[in-house]
């Protein structure tokens, strides 16, 4: 079950709204797609709206048989959880486990900085509401050609764990002035340099590696708008390591 298809759709209404909701399965369908998989939307059960981008074409402007141009055209898809349905088994992954060996320096930090984190799903992230982290299970991590699954997984907790710093009630993180439309990647850009940064001090990984690279090179736009931003966001970021370091004397 899925919403991907082809052209281009924007995610983060949707991840925001699954956030508020607390949909962690990452799984989501149309009406149809779910009646098709022999699902059923529960009565009452609210759509979250993904927007899709096609690209059609058209005649030019100039009147012009053998020219065209190409354009853009949204349309708005209804979704449902699949938190909002009833009768659907995921299906099942027949793979070994990941056998995660505990890092003891890094779960020492995670446990002092107090945050609630919950293991389940199928995404990770930091929600505000609730100021609690989601992770999905340690054996769903199963590494990349550039880090192992101990890393994929200590690398992805720091990185929410940098989120949660920027609470009101400790760096109070204040993006949305200066940044506007962008403040949402700029917090992105910063919680993934404060993964690095963490996860160098730890010694989780010795140098940083390619991910990070990967990661933040999708943080670009914000970048060249604003010279200054990488400044901006490695400044922010060794301040949310320093916020967490220090509670581990607490």
């Amino acid at each position: 079950m899925s919403t991907r298809a082809r052209g281009r759709y924007r995610g983060r209404p949707r991840r925001c709204y699954a956030e508020e909701k607390a949909y962690t399965s990452g799984v989501w369908g149309t009406y149809l797609q779910w009646s098709e998989a022999g699902a059923q939307i529960r009565k009452g059960e609210k759509s979250a709206y993904i927007v899709f981008y096609n690209e059609i074409t058209v005649a030019g402007e100039d009147g012009d048989s053998e020219g065209v141009d190409t354009r853009l055209f949204a349309r708005a898809t209804p979704v449902f959880a699949a938190e909002q349905v009833d009768g659907w088994t995921p299906p099942t992954i027949d793979a070994p486990a990941t056998v995660i060996t505990p890092i003891e320096q890094a779960e020492a930090f995670v446990a002092a900085t107090g945050a609630t984190i919950t293991h389940g799903g199928s995404r990770a992230f930091y929600r505000p509401a609730t100021d609690s982290i989601q992770i999905p299970p340690r054996e769903a991590f199963i590494g990349t050609a550039t880090s192992s699954p101990a890393e994929a997984y200590y690398s992805t907790l720091l990185h929410e764990l940098t989120h949660y710093s920027g609470h009101e009630t400790r760096c109070n993180r204040q993006l949305g002035r200066r940044f506007g439309d962008d403040a949402y990647a700029m917090e992105e850009l910063i919680a993934e340099l404060g993964a690095a940064f963490l996860c160098a001090d730890l010694r989780i990984t010795d140098e940083p590696r390619a991910d990070h690279a990967q990661y933040l090179s999708h943080w670009l736009t914000v970048l060249k708008a604003d010279k200054k931003a990488i400044f901006t966001a490695a400044s922010k970021a060794s301040e949310a390591a320093t916020f967490l370091a220090a509670l581990q004397g607490a």
